[in-house]
């Protein structure tokens, strides 16, 4: 059997101080990396350099807000995201819904991110939320919008001696008067997303103009799509019918033209269309209920019946 260096260090510093030495395998949770390392049952993965397990470093375990934004060590199990109410949302329903419980105790914030898979659950509310990665070395720190961080496809914006430290999303919740999240997959445990659609809208204090509007979509593309020019078709305009169908059509500009096409892009389209009609409809009734139900008169005619 192959042998590969293992370290165990206790602090952050000292993670960082053998990153800066020695260009690890970095593992918290393993989820993704014990799949893509696996050969075959009843053999061990193989890695083919040194690991460095940072599960348990204190210093990036940590959930707590400051300055308005919700910080989520890097090493935060999807558990304990679904579970903790300072972190936003629409992060708390992705995190919950991510494969079986077993997974879901294990798998981290951070190798969701970093793993750069165009199906995985965390990235879509992020790129809604406008997050941030905290990245550290041993000699410098900076920080970068997730959608920036994330490249492409299985690409991340990380370089040799560094590592993801943190995830910060800033506290928006209760800026929007209307939000949405929904994930199609086959089952409802330990099923990879077909498509999942995160969407989050504002209008004008008493009036019926929207503010502010938000969409993204994973399994869409290379990467999660959101596009402000979709969005900035309905900013500062009242919802009409033609308007909703502007904007289902053109976020359907933007999905690649790869794998299961009319599928995700049917179920986009719905998803839009569902959202903002329902924003309106409660809007003009007085209606202050926050989540948007994605079941609930999601059926349309001349449509297979939801089950």
């Amino acid at each position: 059997m192959e042998e590969v260096t293992c370290y165990i260090p206790r602090t952050l510093d000292e993670a960082l101080e053998i990153l800066s030495k020695d260009d690890c395998t970095i593992l918290a949770g393993g989820s993704d990396l014990m799949v893509s390392h696996k050969r075959t049952i009843g053999v061990d993965p193989r890695f083919s350099k040194s690991v460095m397990i940072i599960r348990n470093l204190p210093e990036i375990r940590k959930i707590y807000t400051e300055g308005g934004e919700c910080h989520i060590g890097a090493a935060s199990t999807s558990s304990e995201i679904a579970e903790n109410p300072l972190v936003p949302w629409h992060l708390r329903q992705a995190a919950s819904r991510m494969g079986a419980v077993a997974l879901r105790n294990s798998a981290t914030i951070a190798g969701n991110i970093a793993n750069a898979s165009p199906k995985g659950d965390t990235p879509g509310p992020l790129y809604l939320l406008d997050a941030r990665v905290k990245i550290r070395s041993a000699k410098e720190s900076r920080e970068e919008p997730v959608s920036d961080f994330i490249v492409k496809f299985r690409e991340i914006d990380l370089k040799p001696g560094e590592m993801i430290t943190e995830v910060v999303v800033p506290l928006s919740e209760d800026d929007f008067d209307y939000v949405f999240w929904h994930k199609v997959g086959t089952r409802k445990a330990n099923a990879i997303s077909k498509v999942t659609v995160s969407m989050a809208l504002k209008f004008e204090d008493g009036g019926s103009v929207v503010r502010d509007f938000r969409v993204s979509a994973t399994a869409t593309g290379s990467k999660t799509n959101r596009s402000r020019d979709v969005e900035n078709i309905i900013i500062g305009k009242e919802i009409s019918e033609d308007l909703i169908e502007e904007v289902a059509e053109a976020f359907d500009g933007i999905i690649s033209p790869r794998a299961m096409p009319e599928f995700r892009r049917e179920t986009c389209r719905r998803c839009i269309r569902r959202f903002l009609s329902e924003a309106e409809r409660r809007r003009a009734a007085g209606d202050r209920r926050k989540m948007i139900d994605t079941y609930d008169g999601y059926h349309m005619p001349g449509a297979p019946e939801v089950r």
